[in-house]
């Protein structure tokens, strides 16, 4: 097993959600470059597959009672080791994700969440973090999605803003 040194790669903390555009991106800058996704504190095998690719519409209430609606994109990786395969290119990728979109029509702003299993372990839903380059292969951190509540948190990036502007109270 490949293990890549990544900044902070414990916390969910240290992993920016981006949306699925920032990563095609990243890949179309450097589509012969390795891509490797790191989670749990692994390297993901170098047979791995994208075995499924989903677009969703969200509409629900958070536990305030609050509405909330977003789009967010599912990409499921096989975590296996296939024969005697690399990791696939960032161009190969994104060329994977571009030919979802032409038959589902992807929204490249919509959030983006991974599901990510050796076929054995259930799935584990992980958010990705800006992809980094790491040696000679572009690494994208993934951290597990968790939950949260959205009125403490919009509650809180509001504290944040105000002290931001304001200062903190003497």
């Amino acid at each position: 097993m490949l293990t890549l040194e990544h900044p902070d790669t414990t916390t969910p903390a240290a992993v920016t959600d981006i949306p699925l555009g920032a990563l095609l991106a990243a890949c179309d800058a450097q589509p012969a470059t390795p891509l490797v996704f790191s989670y749990a504190g692994r390297t993901i095998q170098r047979g791995y597959h994208v075995t499924e690719v989903k677009a969703g519409q969200f509409a629900a209430l958070d536990c305030g009672a609050n509405p909330e609606a977003w789009s967010e994109i599912f990409v499921q990786l096989w975590d296996v080791i296939d024969g005697y395969r690399t990791h696939m290119t960032a161009g190969k990728f994104a060329a994977i994700i571009r030919k979802v979109s032409e038959q589902v029509g992807l929204d490249l702003s919509a959030r983006l969440t991974f599901e990510v299993s050796d076929g054995v372990a259930p799935l584990q839903l992980h958010c990705a973090g800006a992809p980094v380059r790491v040696g000679d292969v572009l690494t994208v951190l993934l951290a597990p999605r968790v939950a949260s509540c959205k009125p403490r948190d919009r509650w809180l990036e509001a504290q944040k803003v105000e002290k931001e502007c304001c200062g903190s109270p003497s």
